[in-house]
C-alpha cells in the first residue's frame, strides 16, 4: 500500500491525500507538480525515475488506512529553497 507522505520533499508544499497535484517515483518519493516540471524537469532527483501521479485514496478508505504525517524535506538545495 502506498505510502501517502503529506508534502512535497522539495519546497516543502502540503500535499493532501486527495491532491492532483502530487507526483511519485517508483520508490514513493513524493513531489508536487511544480517541482517535478520546473526543478527537476520529470526525472526524480533521488534515484533517477520518471514520475506518475500519485493515486487518490477514497476518503473512505482513509479512516482505516491513513495517509502518514511524517514530512520529509531534502537536505540538498532545491529550487530556491535554501539547504
Amino acid at each position: 500500500m502506498l505510502i501517502l507522505k503529506p508534502n512535497c520533499e522539495c519546497c516543502d508544499r502540503d500535499l493532501a491525500p486527495d491532491s492532483p497535484d502530487a507526483r511519485i517515483c517508483t520508490y514513493e518519493c513524493t513531489f508536487c507538480a511544480s517541482c517535478v516540471e520546473n526543478v527537476f524537469a520529470g526525472t526524480c532527483p533521488n534515484c533517477g525515475g520518471n514520475f506518475v501521479p500519485r493515486p487518490i485514496r477514497p476518503a473512505e478508505k482513509l479512516v482505516k488506512n491513513p495517509p502518514s504525517i511524517t514530512r520529509k524535506v531534502r537536505a540538498a538545495p532545491c529550487g530556491d529553497r535554501a539547504a
